[in-house]
């Protein structure tokens, strides 16, 4: 779905699983029971609940023709400990989806990190660096290199060609860099101030042969409030959950706390053409503190 140049990319990404559920929930038969309509268009594996079912829709031409790049985006209030399975997870479903095997740019972007172009040069602190002593990872430098180590073994393998960053100022990348085996190619900054970049970033960024890149995705891109309203009972939700975690037995839907962990976002562009054949999102949350457990795979 296309959405306004002004608007976020987590109005592209909700307007699209909204519209995705209710395509499919048109063919729900209506015998359905109240509450169970959902599993005649959704596919459960074990504990997880595909929202709706698996249907890769794989790339037409030859994988040369394309030039495939994805943004994985760690959510705020998930601990880095689940990275790594996280980093995993994502790029399988992205590969599973286009029926490729490798990624030709991927990017990842760390929760709280933010860029302003008046403050490159000068210390910054991020959510992940504000880490509480009772994380199971140290400050954040070291969960973020942590969490870059499995993507270094993705590129070691052949799988994905280029990695990158994003909202990464040169005081950052001058922490960071150190600390890895595969450098970044990529930067990718939220520019305001009408495009500015610090000069002191761009001297850094060609000294280090590394490619900023803009962008204007939305750093929180799938709140609580909003996965739960999208998988609700509600007008326009997806008939899934129930209307808050502890609704009664007797309300329709699956209860308890609905925690987002993922978000990827892929693309596939044609590259003589500059045509996009393929565009979308995973996203993945965690149903908790339920009889069902379930943790929740929608795309989009």
């Amino acid at each position: 779905m296309r959405r306004p140049l002004y608007s976020k990319s987590n109005v592209e990404l909700v307007n699209g699983l909204r519209a995705n559920f209710n395509l499919h929930q048109n063919h729900v038969s209506p015998s359905a029971k109240p509450g169970e309509a959902y599993k005649e268009w959704t596919e459960q594996d074990g504990d997880t609940l595909y929202i709706p079912h698996l249907r890769p829709k794989t790339l037409a031409e030859p994988r040369e023709v394309y030039d495939i790049t994805a943004k994985l985006f760690y959510l705020p209030g998930i601990p880095a400990s689940r990275r790594c399975k996280h980093t995993r997870d994502a790029i399988d479903m992205v590969l599973k989806e286009l029926g490729v095997q490798t990624i030709d740019l991927l990017i990842v972007s760390f929760p709280g990190v933010t860029f302003d172009a008046d403050d490159d040069g000068e210390e910054e602190l991020s959510a992940d660096e504000d880490a509480s002593a009772n994380s199971d990872e140290s400050q954040g430098l070291d969960a973020q290199v942590k969490s870059w180590k499995v993507l270094e073994d993705y590129h070691s393998r052949g799988i994905i060609s280029q990695l990158g960053l994003s909202e990464f100022s040169s005081d950052r990348l001058d922490k960071f860099l150190p600390e890895v085996s595969v450098r970044p190619t990529v930067d990718q900054i939220n520019v305001k101030d009408c495009c500015v970049v610090p000069k002191s970033l761009i001297l850094y960024a060609k000294e280090k042969n590394i490619e900023l890149l803009t962008h204007n995705d939305c750093m929180d891109i799938l709140p609580c409030g909003t996965t739960r309203e999208i998988l609700s009972q509600g007008d326009g939700g997806a008939k899934i959950l129930a209307s808050r975690a502890d609704a009664p037995d007797s309300e329709p839907g699956l209860k308890g706390n609905i925690e987002p962990q993922w978000v990827i976002k892929y693309t596939a562009v044609v590259k003589d053409r500059g045509v996009v054949e393929n565009k979308g999102y995973y996203a993945v949350a965690q149903l908790g503190d339920s009889e069902d457990g379930l943790s929740s795979t929608s795309k989009c």
